[in-house]
C-alpha cells in the first residue's frame, strides 16, 4: 500500500512516517520543499522515500502523484508557527494553491482518501469549551486559520463532486522529540537545560492542552486503518488544560534547572487565551490512555541528554 505524506520533512509528518513504517506494511513516499522541514527528521528505512517537492506547485507535485499512484494522502505541507504565519500573511495563502493541487490529483489518480491537517486555529477564541468539532463556531480570521478552515471546505466539496473521500483532523498544541525549536515546549526545554530565562509572553495564564506526538499519530493511522471518521472531522490532542506558567514551571523542575521565568509583553495577536478540545472522538481512535504531560516531558528530555 503507497501512502503520500506531504510536508514530510516536519515533526508531525515524520513522526507519522515512523509510526508507518514500524509495520512494515506500507510504501511511504515524503515531499516537502524544505521551508521549514528538517533532513535530520526524514526516516531512514527501505520503504520510506524522499522527494524535494513543493505542493503548491503544480507540475512539480504531480510528476510524484503520476509516478506512484498512491492509496492514501496525507496532507500535512503548510506554513506553520505563530509568528512565522503572522510574518508571512501571503506566504500562508498560497498553501491554498497546494491544497487544490492535492485534492485535484488525487481525485485523478485513484486515491481512497485524502487525510487533511486542520488546526485548532479555525475555533478562534473560544465561545465555550471543550471546542466540539461539530457545534463550536470556527471564528479565526487570521490567515492561517483561515486557509485551513477554506481547506475543509475543499474536502468537503471534492467529496460531494467528485466522490473523494476525507478526513479532517483538526490538530491541537502536538508535542515531541523532534519537533522544532520554535514551538513552546521546545522553547522552554531548551532553554530550561541551558540553564537560562525562560520566557513567556503576559503573565502566562493563556491555557493550553499538550498532546504527546505518539497518541496523535496512533489516532491518525488508526483513522485510516479501521476506516474511521470517513468525511468527517475529528479533534487531534489531549484535553487536559495547563496554563503557559505552570508548563513553564513543570519543565523546570523536571530538568532540575536554575532558569528564571521572565515575562514579556503579550502578543498583539495570533495567541488565544484558552484553548481544549472536546476528545470524545479522539478517544475512540486512540482507544488507550493518554500519555500525560508530566509522561511526555520525561521522554523527551531523557532522549535530549542522551545527545548532549
Amino acid at each position: 500500500m503507497k501512502i503520500l505524506i506531504t510536508g514530510g520533512a516536519g515533526f508531525i509528518p515524520s513522526s507519522l512516517a515512523d509510526a508507518l513504517l514500524a509495520n512494515g506494511k506500507y510504501e511511504i513516499v515524503l515531499v516537502d520543499n524544505m521551508l521549514t522541514g528538517r533532513m535530520e527528521n526524514l526516516p531512514k528505512h527501505p520503504n520510506c522515500r524522499f522527494i524535494k517537492c513543493d505542493v503548491n506547485n503544480y507540475n512539480d507535485i504531480a510528476a510524484v502523484f503520476l509516478s506512484f499512484h498512491f492509496d492514501y494522502v496525507f496532507h500535512y505541507a503548510a506554513v506553520v508557527g505563530v509568528k512565522r504565519t503572522l510574518d508571512n500573511p501571503v506566504l500562508v495563502l498560497n498553501d491554498l494553491q497546494g491544497i487544490r493541487n492535492v485534492l485535484d490529483l488525487s481525485k485523478n489518480t485513484g486515491v481512497k482518501r485524502v487525510f487533511f491537517s486542520s488546526s485548532s486555529e479555525v475555533y478562534g477564541e473560544p465561545v465555550h469549551l471543550p471546542q466540539n468539532e461539530q457545534t463550536t463556531p470556527l471564528n479565526s480570521r487570521l490567515p492561517y486559520a483561515v486557509v485551513k478552515n477554506v481547506g475543509e471546505s475543499f474536502c468537503r466539496s471534492y467529496h460531494q463532486e467528485f466522490g473523494l473521500e476525507y478526513t479532517l483532523f483538526r490538530f491541537f498544541n502536538t508535542y515531541g522529540p523532534k519537533q522544532s525549536p520554535d514551538f513552546v515546549i521546545s522553547k522552554f526545554l531548551d532553554a530550561a537545560l541551558a540553564n537560562k530565562d525562560i520566557t513567556v509572553y503576559g503573565d502566562g495564564q493563556q491555557t493550553r492542552t499538550f498532546c504527546y506526538i505518539t497518541d496523535n499519530t496512533t489516532a491518525c493511522i488508526n483513522a485510516m486503518e479501521k476506516n474511521l471518521f470517513v468525511n468527517d472531522v475529528v479533534n487531534i490532542g489531549n484535553d487536559a488544560t495547563c496554563t503557559v506558567l505552570d508548563l513553564a514551571k513543570t519543565i523546570i523542575k523536571l530538568t532540575n534547572s536554575s532558569s528564571k521565568i521572565v515575562h514579556l509583553p503579550p502578543l498583539p495577536e495570533g495567541d488565544m487565551t484558552r484553548r481544549q478540545p472536546d476528545i470524545d472522538n479522539m478517544k475512540i481512535l486512540l482507544n488507550k490512555d493518554f500519555i500525560t504531560l508530566e509522561e511526555g516531558l520525561k521522554k523527551i528530555i531523557a532522549e535530549r541528554k542522551q545527545y548532549r
